[in-house]
């Protein structure tokens, strides 16, 4: 295997520790990344599967309260409802990835310019909420009412388009629904954890026959450079944007989106 092909997997991981949890699209940062590298994985599993490594961050940092959720949930009304909520925003994006499972992996997956409209639109949603003015009406993210759950679920689903972003969808809808910004976040992490193992386990499906040694290899760089990366992220975001908001992240969108037009348009 070609040291290169390592250092890029390496990057790439780092790349998608450090956007996956934030509202900027880590998938769009890696496709246009990987597209200006020439880095080419098999079946697109790498972009989705590394994933995994950010999974297993959230998982370490919230292991504590989750275990306890896990031990009151057979007696405690409020942690099954809260548990039936993030179920409720799952599914949307369970059954579209489902059922547009190849036109997103065969034709979004390989539209950089719709990747860098996507990051400069979203952009500028990002940027227009976060600076709107209203009085939050949630707070705590176990107490959502079970139709403010589904339409954070139905956001997400914008997801599907590469430059969107997962945690920008939920995180956008959040904010538009009234739910404060630092719930907004802490939400879409609660979030992330079955919509990206459902990712991972149905694109390890999908391509498990036709990996190879060397596939795996390099997903493993991937997958432990994106857990590192993941840590810092998050245990270090709910705090920023309690103090500073998502205004950082829009103008982040709009820079990286801009340049990889003008990239685009110039090199190809």
């Amino acid at each position: 295997m070609a040291e290169q092909t390592i250092a890029e997997a390496l990057l790439l991981g780092v790349l998608e520790g450090l956007t996956e949890f934030i509202p900027v699209s880590s998938t769009g940062h890696i496709l246009l990344a990987g597209h200006f590298l020439g880095f080419e994985s098999t079946g697109k599993a790498f972009e989705i599967l590394i994933q995994l490594g950010a999974i297993l961050a959230i998982l370490s940092v919230y292991a504590t309260r989750l275990w306890k959720m896990l031990v009151s949930l057979p007696g405690d009304p409020a942690t099954r409802r809260f548990v039936l909520g993030i179920l409720i925003a799952f599914l949307p994006a369970a059954i579209i990835g489902v059922l547009a499972y190849r036109i997103i992996k065969t034709v979004l997956f390989e539209t950089p310019m719709l990747i860098c409209v996507m990051l400069i639109l979203g952009g500028i949603v990002l940027l227009w909420v976060d600076r709107w003015v209203k009085v939050p009406r949630y707070r705590d993210i176990t107490q959502f009412p079970l139709s403010v759950y589904l339409k954070i679920g139905l956001f997400q689903c914008l997801s599907m388009i590469p430059g969107t972003s997962r945690s920008g969808s939920t995180i956008v809808g959040a904010l538009l629904l009234g739910v404060e910004k630092r719930a907004a976040a802490e939400f879409s992490f609660f979030l992330a954890m079955p919509t990206m193992t459902g990712a991972f386990a149905y694109d390890l499906y999908k391509n498990y026959n036709v990996l190879t040694a060397a596939d795996l290899q390099i997903i493993g760089v991937g997958f432990i450079a994106a857990f590192v990366a993941a840590l810092f992220v998050v245990r270090s975001l709910l705090d920023f944007v309690s103090r500073r908001g998502y205004g950082l992240f829009g103008w982040w969108r709009i820079l990286v989106g801009g340049l990889g037009l003008i990239a685009l348009l110039t090199v190809g």
